[in-house]
């Protein structure tokens, strides 16, 4: 036996945290891997494409730059920052001013992370829907605050009920979370949607922080929109961006957050005591993706749209209830019928057990998710077309 039981030594705030379920696949993976099956990985979001070229000739030219290997500038170098806000100005029609509205992130979850950290006492209601991005509503856990969950129903058209909230709770609610192109559940809005958001955050005096990482993965025609583009929206929040989705540049770390700038400033201070910031030649290569995205964007969503169309005929033909997406790279699909007493853990944990296609559980997007499971178009055209043959074995 070990000198400290170190289970009964973690701080309350890690024990309160759900089990992380992406561990439990990957044992599961690992243990079909042993057996010498393949595995069609379509379980988390981690981006196959490869960066394009010249954002990767970017970062190995800017590796040999004197000085280069120095600490960044905590919250962004200039020249990223007025990347971003030229990139906003002609995406969004939005003005930022580059030196108080735009901070540069480790990635769009440390800085969700940090934002909760930074405004969220024991005390305060963070509202966060369900099911949603997992750092939503774990870094209100971690960091003190409660959690109040706003579940995604399909009489609501899988949008929180916001208005419904009783008052008590809105009394004490500082935060909401929302995130639109959703993951999971790939729901879409348009404008007037984020001036319904604008109106109520005035009227209860809430911060309102919008992940828009999926912004650029769009399908179909639709344009997502930013929570900038309905009036009075930089009184009351921020916007996340992320490189990670949009250039494929996931384990690269870095991403920005624009709007309200008292917000940013206090969102800074926390990160100054936490993080040094990004390498400074991965915003240079940052620098030039933003300034090529138009035909980058395009061709990337493009390869999603490809690959959601072979997932998607696949599963009508199997069967399977799904909503074909408008935006993201995901399916969010029920668990079919024939299989509807399993939770999401138990019937991910037998499909890659029986078939070698790892899909993401429901869990692990909130309780209101345990009925669903998540592809992640992560794998290219002829091994989705696979992953469809595979389940039939179910």
């Amino acid at each position: 036996m070990s000198f400290f039981e170190i289970e009964n030594m973690q701080a309350n705030r890690i024990s309160k945290l759900p089990p992380y379920v992406f561990t439990t696949i990957n044992r599961l993976k690992n243990e079909a891997r042993m057996q010498g099956m393949d595995i069609i990985d379509m379980g988390m979001g981690s981006p196959d494409l490869m960066v394009p070229e010249p954002i990767r000739k970017e970062l190995c030219e800017a590796i040999n730059v004197k000085h280069i290997n120095r600490y960044p500038a905590g919250d962004g170098s200039i020249e990223l920052k007025r990347a971003i806000a030229y990139w906003y100005g002609k995406r969004f029609n939005v003005d930022l001013n580059p030196s108080t509205e735009v901070l540069v992130l480790i990635g769009s979850k440390e800085g969700i992370a940090n934002l909760s950290a930074a405004f969220l006492n024991r005390d305060d209601y963070a509202l966060v829907p369900s099911p949603t991005y997992p750092i939503f509503f774990n870094s209100v856990i971690i960091f003190g605050g409660t959690l109040y969950n706003m579940p995604l129903l399909p009489e609501n058209d899988y949008l929180p009920d916001y208005r419904g909230l009783d008052p008590a709770v809105l009394r004490r609610a500082k935060l909401m979370y929302l995130s639109y192109p959703h993951n999971p559940t790939t729901v879409c809005v348009d404008r007037n949607y984020f001036v319904d958001v604008v109106n109520f955050a005035h009227e209860h005096r809430v911060i309102i922080s919008h992940d828009a990482a999926y912004s650029e993965i769009c399908f179909d025609g639709y344009r997502a929109p930013s929570f900038f583009q309905a009036e009075g929206a930089k009184d009351v929040g921020v916007e996340f961006h992320s490189f990670s989705k949009t250039f494929s540049m996931a384990g690269w770390r870095i991403a920005f957050v624009v709007g309200n700038a008292g917000i940013l400033k206090m969102l800074a201070k926390m990160k100054s005591y936490v993080d040094f910031g990004v390498f400074s030649a991965i915003q240079k290569a940052a620098v030039r993706a933003l300034e090529l995205s138009d035909d980058m964007v395009a061709e990337t969503a493009a390869a999603y749209q490809r690959r959601r169309d072979v997932l998607c005929d696949g599963l009508d033909k199997l069967g399977w209830k799904h909503i074909r997406p408008k935006a993201t790279m995901y399916v969010w699909t029920p668990i079919p019928e024939q299989f509807k007493e399993m939770t999401s853990m138990e019937f991910a944990s037998l499909i890659v057990k029986e078939t070698g296609v790892a899909v993401a559980p429901g869990i692990g997007f909130g309780e209101a998710g345990n009925d669903h499971v998540r592809f992640a178009l992560v794998e290219p055209e002829d091994r989705i077309a696979e992953a469809v043959e595979r389940l039939k074995k179910l």
